[in-house]
């Protein structure tokens, strides 16, 4: 299964992006979405899984939840839009994480892309940075990777330019 990870559009979806997740079979938000037409152009574009983002209005809170639990290709993977990072887990996080043990967890919020694997928790952390106009990044950007027999592969970083 080929995953396209994307969190803090805010409002806003780069046209070039649909060429970089034409080869996906899923795509995940990881909040912040801006709006409920962006999630519509996603999914219908492809499968979508998302959570709300703090930015993200009733509508938005309507049509998702503030956190995802599921499972691809084995492996569990858990979403919220607001996580912290390794090994400074936000405090509503931190519980949920060494309940539930899962193999992938993937937030957004702090527009910083990281990809690095948490060996105290044996789970891999993913944050896309952000791929909206807003913010303080500088580069726009999101993951596309595989997930075959419950592991994360192949991950691909992507850069669409500046955010400006």
């Amino acid at each position: 299964m080929k995953i396209g990870l994307l969190s803090d559009t805010h409002g806003y979806l780069d046209p070039a992006l649909f060429k970089y997740f034409d080869v996906c079979d899923e795509i995940w938000h990881a909040g912040d979405i801006g709006n409920a037409e962006l999630a519509d152009k996603l999914a219908d574009f492809r499968p979508l899984r998302a959570v709300y983002g703090n930015i993200d209005g009733g509508e938005l809170r309507k049509m998702y939840s503030e956190d995802l639990d599921f499972t691809c290709e084995g492996a569990r993977v858990f979403m919220s839009h607001i996580g912290g990072k390794p090994p400074n887990y936000n405090k509503r996080i931190r519980p949920i994480l060494a309940q539930i043990k899962p193999d992938i967890f993937i937030c957004g919020h702090s527009h910083i892309l990281r990809v690095m694997y948490d060996k105290e928790n044996k789970l891999l952390y993913l944050n896309p940075g952000a791929l909206g106009r807003q913010g303080f990044h500088k580069v726009k950007t999101a993951l596309r990777f595989d997930i075959l027999e419950g592991k994360a592969r192949n991950m691909e970083v992507i850069e669409l330019g500046t955010r400006v």
